[in-house]
Order: structure tokens, then sequence, then C-alpha cells
């Protein structure tokens, strides 16, 4: 991808980028409820409507859509996002403090997931329809179907409550706390990325260059790691790429059950107290960070397929 592309590829998230936020504001502002109100309900006042009204005005909520929409997008733009009346906090500083533990978790479950899927994908279509394609298949289609918040439960109930080896609350400082959280998101996510390896290296192995390396007496382990591997990698970087933009974008499923303290369990907490500003901020900082892993996965093609950098 050359500076021209690039360039391209920026402009053209500044525009969805505008279009996310514009619909992000225009939902909450339809949404039932008054974040006025909201406000001192869970500070524990009963309001007056004269002090409902007062607060309206101080946030800028009895202005018209528009302009309330420009005055929010002209702050984001110079980094304040507003404040949370859930905790009190600006909401910016809430995002980059919940941001560090789920990206933790995000490379945590992420190794697992290479570690594991990688090698059976390439075992099973190496041994392609004998049994240990088949064992690997059965296993990876239990992975798919497992739901990760059945498998939190009994992942609490063996190892934290039955034999007390790990901590049943997470916490982001402490690398037990990871352990658990990790492997549940890491579970489906090598069942899922096990069977796209084993697609895409039986591909490459019905190849033409890969008969023709077999008839000039190429040795298999050659073909597979030299050749057959590196040229499956292209569409598991795109998969890459999806997967940890959802991954930093908040496991909530799985930050609650363990009650992780990331962005998933931020954004449930937010949806729960109906807190406005932390779901508008939350939203933006995760389409920012999604486009952006996808634009470093699409660059980084040039350097796994030479084919890319010859199409400049």
């Amino acid at each position: 991808m050359n500076k021209n592309a690039i360039i391209s590829r920026l402009l053209q998230m500044v525009i969805v980028l505008i279009g996310i936020s514009f619909l992000t504001f225009l939902l909450t502002y339809l949404s039932p409820g008054d974040p006025a109100r909201n406000i001192f309900t869970h500070a524990g006042v009963m309001p007056s409507s004269e002090m409902i009204e007062e607060m309206r005005k101080t946030l800028g909520l009895d202005k018209p859509f528009f302009t309330q929409y420009k005055d929010w997008l002209f702050n984001c733009l110079q980094g304040n996002f507003g404040d949370s009346f859930m905790l009190q906090k600006p909401v910016k500083d809430l995002l980059l403090e919940r941001l560090w533990p789920t990206l933790k978790l995000t490379l945590a479950s992420t190794v697992l997931m290479l570690l594991f899927s990688v090698p059976l994908g390439v075992i099973s279509a190496v041994n392609h329809n004998k049994p240990i394609d088949y064992f690997v298949r059965m296993i990876t289609f239990f992975g798919v179907s497992i739901p990760n918040f059945w498998l939190g439960l009994m992942l609490i109930l063996i190892f934290c409550v039955k034999l007390g080896l790990l901590p049943v609350v997470s916490s982001a400082g402490d690398f037990k706390s990871l352990i658990l959280p990790a492997v549940t998101l890491a579970v489906a996510m090598t069942a899922k990325y096990t069977r796209q390896v084993r697609t895409a290296v039986l591909e490459e192995l019905h190849s033409d260059y890969v008969i023709g390396a077999r008839a000039r007496g190429v040795s298999e382990s050659k073909i597979l790691w030299g050749n057959v591997l590196p040229n499956s990698l292209l569409p598991l970087i795109t998969m890459l790429g999806l997967s940890i933009g959802s991954l930093l974008g908040g496991t909530s499923v799985v930050e609650i059950i363990y009650s992780y303290p990331g962005l998933g369990n931020l954004a449930v907490s937010a949806i729960m107290s109906a807190d406005y500003f932390l779901l508008q901020g939350y939203v933006l900082w995760v389409s920012i960070i999604y486009m952006l892993i996808n634009l470093v996965v699409d660059i980084s093609y040039n350097y796994v397929d030479p084919r890319m950098r010859l199409r400049r």
C-alpha cells in the first residue's frame, strides 16, 4: 500500500467516523430517559422540575439537536468527551484506564489462540481424512459450540471454587486474574482459527506449484513450511485483525463474568446506568481502534504477500 492509498484510507476513515458519531449521538438523543434527571437520581437526589431545567441548560441539552451534536463533536476533536455522571470522572480518563486491561486480555487470548490453532490446523490439513484430522475437527466443533458465558462459569467452578487455584474476581494487575478470562476467549477463537488454517493449508496443498515441487523432489517439510504456510497467512491476517479489533472493543460477557475491569465491563455499566456521555465516547473510541487495526492489517499485506507490492 503506497502513500496515496494510505492517505485515501485515512480520509475514508474520517468520513466513516463522522457518520458513526452522528448515528451514535442521534440514537442516544432519541433514547428514553433524561440525562439531566439521571444525574440527580444516580446521586440519590429527587430533583424538582427547576433543578432539572437548570441541569439541562448547564449540559446544553436545551439547545436544538444539530447544535448539541456540533458542540459535542467539536469537544471530541479537542479530546473532551464529557464527564460520566455515573463515575464522576471525565470519559477520556475512564476509557484510558480501561483500555490497558482490555489490551492485556486481548494480547493474552490472541497469543494462546495462535499457539494452538496454527499447529492444530496444519496437522489436521496434512493428515486430511485421517483419524487425527477427524479428532481435531471434533474438538473444534465443540470449541465453536460452547458459549463463552457457560465456559467461564465452569472454569470458575473448577479452578476457583473447587480447586482454589485462581481468584474468582479478576483484577487488571494480577497475572493469575488474567488466566481464566484469556482461556475463555481463546477457546472459541482457537476452534474457529484452527478450521480456517486447515482450509487455507488444504487449498495450498492442492495448488499446482506444490504438485510441481513434489515432482522435482522437494521435501514435504520444505514445501509445507517454506511455501504452503506463508501463502496461507494472508486470509488469516485479515481475520486476525478483525478479531483483535473486536476484542479491544470490549468482550463484555467474559469481562462481566470475571468482574474484569475492561472496556466491555465499562460499556455494560454505562448501558445499565443510561450514562449517555460515556456510551458516546466508548462507541467513538471503539470505532477508531477498529479502523486503525484494519489499516495496519492492510499495510501488513505488503510484507506478507510480495504480489501486493507488485501491483503498486
